[in-house]
């Protein structure tokens, strides 16, 4: 027996009860079952600095709908969830908050820091599990992940011991860029490039032997102090006679040679660069050319070292201001001139960063990347939309090795060991107790790897490798890797890269990109700009059902996505929809009907059962094809429309007539058509359809559990559908003419209607319907030949002519001046529309859809005023 529902869906007295059910019921857990197609998508691990956000809510809605719809096709389904260790960014939430006290991490040594460090990671990561349970995410948490947890560490090991062993991984000293603030290396995807309104400085280095040398421009002339060499192009006829010679390095005193090389680009400044091989890459590359020494001024702290003798221990930046003054006081800074250029950032604490040479960790990734390449060329992995494979192959075909070791106490341990005493290195899978070689004391590597590299193995060590486990022989290779275009590089070339070297297997068959989530002027949402969307307030205010549904509509194939609150109200306005339409068939359902269809079905059965036979169809498909926000779109149409606008109406008929063998198959059709709605509408909005689905049928189990709706091809009826749709047509015609002339809702008119005799069969059969939709209280069927009423208005829908009598239901005095009135706004209407596309800069230079747009507005403007100039000849008769 169906249980008594709320009047009102109230999404928090239900969402937490929910989902301690689900999780009762073991809804969310999986286990391998070769009697199943296995399906599973792993969580994009959300770091452990902070709580989620807009972009984390539309990536968990899409990655819940896309599980829950496969669980119930009859996958075996899982969604593993997991948190990241956030290297740098967890390290500096940490120093951050003992900065609070006065404390650094040097205080209280690396040890206690990293105790410091779990404490922040434990906080946030309860945080983030109850975020994830309160968007409703269907995840296994029986096999929840982190990628510094005992298993993730056990194959981050076991991928650097192999892939040093196979040559992947070397150790050298290389220009990488180095944060002073985070105090590590990054790899050029960590840094992120911005224009900066900054100098050029113009500076004389004069000749060594008394002539006047030459100058060169910089854009940091606190590096000069590093130079040792001034270069030209060698076609660069200007400096032909200095090349070779030699100059004075000002305020060093120091002798440096001009170098010619092909590197130079003469149109830059004076033609004439500074070469300071320490802290530029082109000038390393030069410095290396020409066999130039390199000489370290700036520290890995960002202060001058002693190198520069009287500017030793100033911050890089006052050093600057200091050289400036310095030059000008001696008469050798010519000029300045303003100058923007593109200055890298720390990705996440914005510092400039400095190309300094660092003897770091690297994996050679040409090899690797000849792996990624090919299997996505070759169709192994498929990206949605297309477009984003382009992407990924061009950065893969220049790829460059990747610096993975970071000069962190928080992450994964480099397994490297050295020993002092006989010089071995030694890199093991198991900590060595003593120095294979002389067997004496071993001190490990300080460093820790980059987080990416951990992130990189997630879709097998998660899954248990490097054991062969059961669930990695049956989830692996992961069925979708869904994630926003952003961590394209960072990500999910890295993994591709990965599991083909480490599993010898692609990580996923197919990648979905999203696009990210942007505020209503177009802007990134960010705590920065201010914009930041807690998606937990707006779970509160609209449920979490709302959410996701409107986040779903809003996805564009891999186009960013404008958010707008009102998607919200209109998504809770559906949720209430679908409850007051529920709990109306819930409420007729005291007796059950007889299991299967009746046999005598009328036309609006027959319509419906198509409709949402087709539409299921056309669901199912759109899922397929990652087309979510047309999935998202069929349902609403069809639930809000044409069930509850139209079938649930028309089925009050025979709910409510005389007849109780009609009553009972009305009653049996609703509660079939109310199953398959709440089924199809669970992967996109699972709590409220659950809490319905319970009250349909108590003990029957969750709807999570329940099958997935396919097309019943036996239903799908297209002339029902045709019939149907001229029936609706009619409806809605009926309310336009009765709304044109303002005719109260309660006040019953007769409408007289002539057309083909199917049709008008049809309307006689649903006419109880009809005249209670549009409040009728008689249709007059003509003859095709039959005699039109006079004073009537007309209109045409589908074939069928449809007359409204006029004659004593209206004041055609007023209804004139009404007319008048608005023809009036119709005239200024449409001159200025006119007015507008007759401007050739409008036209030139207006966005297409703006001016379409105009174009539109004066079509609907000059239809309106034509119909209302026949109702004026219309009423201008009846006076």
């Amino acid at each position: 027996m169906a249980t008594e529902m709320p009047k009102a869906y109230e999404a928090r007295d239900v969402e937490q009860r929910i989902y301690e059910y689900w999780l009762r019921e073991g809804v969310c857990d999986s286990e391998p079952d070769p009697a199943k197609e296995p399906f599973c998508i792993v969580i994009p691990p959300p770091n452990v600095t902070g709580v989620l956000h807009m972009g984390h809510a539309l990536d968990n809605a899409i990655q819940d709908l896309l599980v829950r719809w496969r669980r119930m096709l009859g996958y075996g389904a899982l969604w593993l969830p997991g948190t990241d260790h956030a290297g740098i960014a967890t390290q500096n939430v940490t120093e951050r908050l003992l900065a609070d006290e006065g404390l650094t991490r040097h205080d209280l040594g690396r040890e206690e820091f990293v105790k410091r460090v779990w404490e922040v990671k434990n906080r946030h990561h309860g945080h983030i599990v109850q975020q994830l349970k309160r968007l409703g995410g269907s995840m296994d948490w029986r096999r929840e992940r982190f990628t510094l947890d005992a298993q993730c560490a056990r194959a981050v090991r076991e991928a650097f011991v192999t892939l040093y062993e196979r040559g992947l991984i070397y150790r050298g000293a290389y220009m990488i860029n180095w944060c002073p603030r985070c105090a590590t290396g990054l790899s050029d995807l960590e840094v992120e490039h911005a224009d900066h309104a900054g100098k050029l400085w113009y500076i004389r280095y004069p000749q060594a032997d008394g002539g006047p040398g030459l100058v060169v421009a910089t854009t940091r002339p606190e590096t000069m102090l590093g130079d040792t060499a001034v270069a030209v192009h060698p076609g660069d006829t200007r400096y032909q006679a200095l090349i070779g010679k030699t100059l004075r390095l000002p305020l060093m005193e120091r002798e440096i040679p001009v170098v010619a090389d092909e590197a130079v680009d003469p149109e830059f400044g004076t033609g004439a660069v500074k070469v300071t091989p320490a802290h530029d890459p082109n000038d390393l590359d030069i410095a290396s050319r020409h066999s130039l020494p390199s000489v370290v001024v700036i520290a890995e702290d960002g202060t001058m070292t002693a190198e520069t003798r009287q500017y030793a221990g100033l911050d890089r930046y006052e050093c600057r201001r200091q050289v400036v003054a310095d030059l000008e006081a001696q008469g050798l800074l010519e000029r300045i001139e303003d100058h923007a250029h593109s200055v890298g950032h720390c990705q996440r604490c914005d510092t400039v960063v400095e190309p300094l040479v660092s003897t770091q960790w690297f994996l050679r990734m040409a090899p690797l990347a000849e792996k990624g390449l090919a299997v996505v060329r070759s169709g192994g992995v498929r990206f949605v939309p297309e477009r984003w494979a382009k992407v990924y192959t061009d950065w893969l075909e220049n790829i460059r090795d990747w610096p993975i070791s970071r000069q962190l106490w928080w992450g994964h341990p480099i397994p490297v060991w050295y020993c002092d005493a006989c010089e071995n290195m030694v890199c093991s899978r198991e900590d060595p107790s003593a120095c294979p070689g002389c067997g004496g004391p071993l001190r490990p590597d300080p460093d820790v790897l980059d987080t990416w590299f951990s992130s990189a193995l997630w879709p097998f060590s998660t899954l248990g490798w490097p054991e062969q486990t059961p669930e990695l022989d049956y989830w692996y290779p992961t069925s979708v890797l869904v994630t926003g275009y952003d961590i394209i590089f960072f990500w999910v070339a890295r993994m591709i890269m990965m599991g083909m070297e480490l599993v010898g297997e692609k990580p996923f068959h197919e990648v979905f990109i999203h696009g990210l989530v942007r505020d209503e002027k177009g802007r990134k949402i960010s705590k920065s700009l201010g914009n930041n969307i807690d998606p937990i307030e707006l779970i509160e205010k609209y449920g979490a059902d709302a959410l996701r549904f409107a986040l779903i509509q809003l996805i564009t194939h891999g186009q960013d996505l404008t958010y707008h609150e009102d998607r919200l109200v209109g998504a809770r306005n559906f949720c209430n929809k679908l409850w007051n339409a529920s709990r109306f068939v819930i409420m007729n359902l005291a007796e059950r009907a007889p299991e299967g269809l009746p046999t005598d079905l009328s036309l609006a059965d027959r319509w419906i059962l198509s409709r949402q036979a087709s539409v299921f169809a056309e669901t199912n498909a759109a899922l397929r094809r990652y087309d979510l926000a047309r999935a998202a779109e069929l349902l609403y149409e069809y639930v809000w429309t044409e069930f509850c606008d139209w079938y649930v109406e028309l089925s009050k008929t025979d709910l409510y007539g005389d007849d109780p063998v009609r009553a009972q198959k009305a009653r049996g059709l609703l509660e079939k058509l109310l199953s398959g709605i709440l089924r199809s509408l669970h992967p996109f909005m699972p709590f409220i359809t659950e809490e319905i689905w319970q009250r349909l049928y108590p003990g029957k189990g969750p709807v999570a559990l329940q099958s997935y709706p396919v097309a019943a091809e036996d239903q799908l009826d297209p002339q029902a559908e045709s019939a149907m749709a001229m029936v609706v047509e009619v409806t809605n015609t009926i309310r336009s003419l009765r709304m044109s002339v303002s005719l109260p809702p309660q006040q019953r008119i007769t409408v007289a209607v002539r057309g083909p005799a199917d049709d008008l069969a049809a309307l006689r059969e649903l006419e109880p319907g009809v005249r209670a939709l549009a409040r009728l209280s008689e249709i007059e069927y003509l003859a095709p030949d039959g005699i039109a009423p006079a004073k009537a208005l007309t209109a045409t829908a589908l074939g069928v002519e449809v007359f409204l009598p006029l004659e004593g239901m209206i004041d055609p005095a007023a209804e004139l001046g009404r007319l008048e009135k608005r023809l009036t706004e119709l005239a200024g209407l449409c001159e200025k529309a006119r007015s507008k596309l007759a401007n050739e800069k409008f036209v030139a230079n207006a966005r297409p859809e703006v001016v379409q747009g105009e174009r539109d507005r004066l079509r609907e403007y000059e239809t309106e005023q034509a119909r209302m100039e026949e109702q004026m000849r219309l009423f201008r008769g009846m006076l």
